[in-house]
């Protein structure tokens, strides 16, 4: 176990009352962004792009992954997640006529995320920005601004931004698509998460104490929390947690699993959700130590039943606190996780 780092007092980390802030920020950014969400679905559905394009890096390209099932599996648009690179580093060109560019960022100042952006909007798409700062670069290049008004997040550790930007883009699904039961379930969000954000996950703090490496599993709607989990444990308590999805892990992956092998795994009360349970018992028939989260369901880990598309986010508030808690296990600062900033400038 890892012990050399300070350890934080328990419930005064800033990754623990940022996630706490998380039900209020996101009821005052679905009223505040009602209108937004209503004008960007009303011209996408007027006019219909060909291919959505994200452009986010760390926990907002998890939200994009979140993003990229809503809106395939709501509105039928395909999605493809740009690489910064091919713009920022080999300065290509890119051609996207009846484009959509989601960019998503809590800081909006990365100069690659800002070329790439830059790149689509000269090549014809239409670029909406889900960025938390305002008075951002991102937020002055978008053609539609749909702020997270998340607040100033201190922590290093990204918590409330990444669950306002999964809420925002179920918002702007939710416009687009015209599907009622998922606004109705984004409406109850707040509520849901204000329960969620206090679930009792503690029960996974021991099983993984003591752990380098484990695996989380997710599919369809969950696959984007699986990856935030993953990148929250590496970050915050030095585990080496690989994100895979349910089916993907049943190839390679699952050949390196041996007895005591630890495994999270986050199941929707979907087809996908069911497909996780699957894949997590057959995991344990070969010794794995799995922990399961399951909405709807027997599990260790509690989870509420939700609209299918929003369980994730449900699922992802409770977990950072389960995240926080092992942190401060383990010694660790979560505020703070060595060699990272809050804000990441990559070329």
């Amino acid at each position: 176990m890892i012990t050399d780092a300070p350890r934080s007092p328990a419930a005064t980390t800033l990754m623990r009352s940022e996630t706490l802030e998380a039900p209020a920020r996101v009821a005052e950014m679905i009223a505040r962004n009602a209108a937004g969400y209503a004008a960007l679905g009303e011209r996408l559905r007027r006019e219909p792009p060909d291919v959505v394009i994200t452009c986010a890096r760390g926990s907002s390209d998890h939200a994009a992954t979140f993003g990229k099932y809503l809106i395939e599996t709501l509105v039928g648009v395909p999605v493809a997640s740009a690489a910064p690179s091919v713009v920022s580093l080999f300065d290509a060109s890119v051609t996207t006529r009846r484009a959509l560019c989601i960019a998503i960022s809590q800081s909006g100042r990365s100069p690659d995320l800002l070329a790439t952006v830059a790149a689509y909007a000269s090549g014809g798409a239409h670029v909406a920005a889900f960025v938390n700062d305002e008075t951002s670069p991102l937020a002055e290049a978008a053609d539609t601004l749909l702020p997270l008004w998340a607040g100033w997040e201190k922590s290093v550790a990204a918590t409330k931004s990444c669950i306002a930007a999964m809420a925002g883009l179920a918002g702007l699904v939710a416009a687009w698509s015209g599907d009622v039961r998922l606004k109705a379930a984004l409406d109850a969000l707040p509520d849901a998460l204000a329960q969620a954000v206090r679930q009792d996950w503690s029960a996974g703090v021991e099983p993984l104490a003591d752990v380098s490496q484990m695996f989380v599993l997710g599919r369809g709607y969950g696959f984007g929390i699986a990856q935030e989990c993953a990148l929250k444990l590496k970050e915050t308590c030095a585990i080496q947690a690989e994100p895979f999805s349910a089916a993907e892990v049943r190839h390679g992956p699952m050949a390196i699993v041996r007895d005591g092998f630890p495994l999270l795994a986050l199941a929707t009360s979907d087809a996908a959700g069911a497909d996780v349970v699957k894949a997590a018992g057959e995991f344990e028939a070969r010794g794995a130590a799995v922990l399961l989260a399951r909405a709807g369901g027997p599990s260790l880990l509690p989870a509420a039943v939700a609209h299918p598309a929003i369980e994730p986010i449900l699922l992802l508030a409770s977990f950072y606190g389960l995240a926080e808690q092992l942190a401060r296990r383990r010694g660790l600062d979560p505020d703070q996780p060595p060699f990272l900033s809050k804000v990441t400038r990559t070329l």
